[in-house]
């Protein structure tokens, strides 16, 4: 059994100033870079990552990667474009029966990392890695929430932090 630790987010800080926590301007932009491999994994991503930007507003871009592998340079590349508060990087790694799994997963999260911290622009790590298809479907409007919205959420709370930050607002 396990324990629920994430909560609903709330977090509280008496006598502290608070910044990053006023709503970005209605249009702002968002990048969504999605693998086309496992497609019937990722449009489901897809599908909630565009849910996600209507409901706060945001106007989106799509940007098809061949794989999870090469979301690192695309969402790189959308950040330096100066157009977007946010980039969502979306695809879906399942293990298979050699390492293959474990560099396509540990280079994919490196390269969407490294677009972030050489351009100052968030991006979101929305790739499921999983053990099987069962969890993948999960993980992409199933039973455990829906990982592309929470990639688009994720890009514009931390636009707004950072737009936060750097106006001291």
């Amino acid at each position: 059994m396990s324990v629920e630790t994430h909560g609903d987010g709330t977090l509280t800080s008496p006598g502290a100033s608070v910044l990053g926590t006023a709503a970005l301007a209605a249009g702002v932009r968002v990048a969504v870079i999605v693998s086309r491999y496992h497609s019937l994994v990722t449009q489901r991503l897809l599908d909630g990552a565009l849910a996600a930007a209507k409901a706060r507003g945001a106007e989106v871009d799509v940007v098809p990667a061949p794989g999870a592998f090469e979301l690192g340079v695309l969402s790189l590349e959308a950040a330096r474009t100066g157009r977007y508060a946010g980039v969502a990087a979306l695809g879906c790694v399942i293990r298979g029966e050699t390492t293959h799994y474990d560099y396509v997963c540990s280079e994919s999260a490196r390269g969407v990392l490294n677009a972030a911290l050489e351009t100052g622009v968030p991006v979101a790590f929305g790739v499921v890695t999983c053990e099987t298809a069962d969890q993948a479907f999960a993980r992409a409007g199933g039973t455990a929430g829906n990982k592309g919205a929470e990639a688009v959420e994720t890009a514009l709370d931390a636009a707004a932090a950072l737009a936060g930050i750097r106006s001291g607002d």
